[in-house]
């Protein structure tokens, strides 16, 4: 009781101001969600680097984890400030938007692949002429466009483009058509 007397009026408003931004700070923190995406632009090792410099331009969105072999990251992001004021439904198409802007084209996201990775075939293209990222990007988007591609990667080091795809729906045969419509020359045996 003596206690309360001697603290005044004034420092129970410190008290009261420090307590409400507790509790706004406990409100900020629960809208905060992680959703884990496909991750298209990822073609290469070092793409790895450009993806985590494209994300500080999008201080709001934050890589959590990041599975390069599959192409699959985990996002925390507050909703709310990252994206204004939406629907669930239109979260990943705004993040995938603000990815996209952040990065000029060069990564974006898609839903989950729900296709079984051990039905996935394999698919390796010799290349030549890939002397430098963007000619791997461009390489990399004209193979994963494709319906039936779930992952491709494309190394102008090693001078070979790797597709992952369901064999169901796609070919060696029209992979390699799409490659040489971009005008990207394939290394002959």
């Amino acid at each position: 009781m003596m206690g309360n007397r001697m603290m005044g009026a004034g420092g129970w408003v410190l008290i009261l101001l420090l307590l409400s931004m507790l509790v706004s700070g406990a409100e900020e923190t629960k809208d905060v969600a992680q959703a884990k995406f496909r991750v298209t632009g990822l073609f290469s090792k070092d793409r790895v680097d450009d993806l985590r410099e494209v994300l500080t331009k999008l201080p709001e969105i934050k890589l959590v984890e990041l599975d390069f072999d599959r192409a699959e990251a985990t996002f925390e992001y507050d909703a709310a400030k990252a994206l204004g004021t939406i629907k669930p439904a239109e979260i990943p198409a705004r993040l995938d938007a603000a990815l996209r802007q952040a990065s000029f084209s060069t990564f974006g996201i898609l839903p989950l692949s729900t296709f079984p990775s051990d039905k996935l075939e394999l698919v390796e293209i010799p290349v030549v002429g890939l002397d430098c990222k963007g000619c791997s990007l461009a390489a990399y988007e004209t193979v994963y466009k494709l319906e039936g591609v779930e992952r491709a990667r494309a190394s102008f080091r090693e001078g070979l483009v790797t597709v992952w795809i369901d064999p169901l729906k796609t070919d060696k045969s029209q992979l390699e058509e799409a490659l040489k419509k971009r005008n990207v020359t394939l290394k002959t045996p």
